[in-house]
């Protein structure tokens, strides 16, 4: 549905980024690091929960040292997060991690960068790099009255410029903003640049409820511009709501087929049975589909009828009563206290 635009391809631990491939949807551990087992645990619930990339922090030479231990026990490709310390992204790459998160002008001189292109070339690791608006160097926002779109592209082509010159072009970017405006503006101003893959999100989006709001807001435009290649929701709260709320946006761009999707119409003076309770009914037993396919919920006659048709599975209520249709097709008259129990024995039975 969307025209992608031509980014370069890397490849994380055999997960395509970018050149046209499916967008995937990314999230960070918030354990200890260095406390391996708690990391492990966290690492295979995102995986459970439909994650595709999952980056840790590494602060420290405990937390690097602990990396081997965690490679060994899971399969996702894993992100080493690093900052102002080259040598823990070396001790992150001999300890199997898959890709780096660096800002080269955090991490030291020039010939460390250098150091640390040449470790990634012979370990085949590509290198994310990242940008926020909340670390921009003081010239920049000097020179553009604050974190604008323009200061954060001029930052990121600056770090990606100093690794292409030092030969490494295995390259993801990222350049976040708190702003959903400003990081719509960021990405569309890079992407008209440079051919890099683009790692997208709303940095420090907030809560659940907000935070949600906000990522979908700047992350499916941005999409909806042709322009992402991975995702990351941001989000105060436990990583397993970013990866739900990242496919969910995923879903809902037509980017991401798996599972059932769920569509309800909203309630009016009109509705004569009880659609509130039965759309979350229905949409509690659908996180359980795996397979593609979308079922609608809808409460009168006005659109009811037509939008149930128009799924793969559908009910459309009257009084105290519903139809339920399959592929377009009626399939029966059912009494409301049966509808979502009939519903899913006509889905299991196909």
């Amino acid at each position: 549905m969307y025209t992608r635009n031509n980014t370069r391809k890397i490849l994380v631990r055999g997960v395509p980024i970018g050149g046209g491939s499916p967008v995937t949807v990314q999230s960070m551990t918030n354990t200890d690091t260095a406390d391996v087992q708690a990391t492990i645990g966290q690492i295979k619930a995102l995986a459970a929960a439909g994650c595709d990339i999952v980056r840790l922090a590494v602060p420290d030479r405990e937390a690097a040292k602990a990396l081997a231990g965690i490679r060994r026990e899971v399969d996702i490709p894993l992100v080493a997060d690093i900052h102002f310390d080259y040598r823990l992204a070396l001790l992150a790459m001999d300890a199997g991690i898959d890709k780096l998160r660096i800002n080269p002008g955090n991490i030291g001189s020039n010939e460390r960068v250098r150091e640390v292109a040449r470790a990634a070339t012979e370990h085949g690791v590509p290198i994310r790099v990242g940008v926020n608006a909340g670390s921009l160097k003081k010239i920049l926002l000097e020179r553009y009255g604050g974190p604008t779109a323009e200061a954060l592209v001029e930052s990121a082509l600056e770090e990606v410029d100093l690794l292409d010159d030092l030969g490494f072009h295995d390259v993801c970017v990222s350049i976040k903003s708190s702003s959903v405006p400003v990081t719509i503006e960021t990405y569309r101003l890079f992407a008209e640049k440079r051919d890099h893959p683009l790692h997208v999100g709303v940095t420090e989006a907030g809560t659940v409820g907000y935070g949600t709001i906000k990522s979908a807001c700047g992350i499916g435009a941005v999409l909806s511009c042709g322009i992402g290649d991975t995702i990351r929701v941001s989000l105060t709260a436990d990583p397993v709501e970013e990866v739900t709320v990242g496919n969910a946006i995923l879903k809902a761009m037509k980017l991401r087929q798996a599972g059932a999707e769920v569509i309800s119409c909203p309630t009016c003076g009109r509705t004569e049975i009880d659609i509130i309770a039965l759309a979350g009914e229905v949409e509690r037993r659908a996180a359980t589909i795996t397979r593609p396919m979308v079922i609608a919920v809808m409460g009168c006659v006005v659109n009811g009828p037509g939008e149930a048709r128009e799924a793969d599975y559908g009910i459309a209520g009257g009084r105290g009563t519903g139809l339920l249709f399959s592929k377009g097709e009626i399939v029966k008259k059912v009494k409301e206290n049966r509808l979502v129990d009939e519903l899913f024995t006509l889905i299991e039975g196909e």
